[in-house]
């Protein structure tokens, strides 16, 4: 019987396995390019964008600490 075929097909198989891994890896590369660098200025600029953009839900203004309202909290301790 030909042994053949399965020599064959295991090699194509590990050359499959290994284009993934070359994409997988390059995937990666690509990735850690893009990404922002933690003390970046764009970082900073973003999170300042987002947290304008959620003060204005709360129509608050950015710059100022939200008062914290007490009202949810018991007049006197419970027992």
């Amino acid at each position: 019987m030909p042994q053949g075929r399965s020599s064959f097909t295991k090699r194509q198989k590990e050359q499959i396995r290994q284009q993934r891994q070359r994409e997988k890896a390059e995937r990666r590369k690509q990735r850690k390019q893009e990404k922002p660098e933690a003390g970046s200025v764009d970082g900073v600029d973003e999170l300042r964008e987002n947290a304008e953009a959620q003060a204005a839900l709360f129509h608050m203004d950015s710059d100022q600490p939200a008062a914290l309202e007490l009202s949810y909290l018991p007049r006197k301790p419970i027992e």
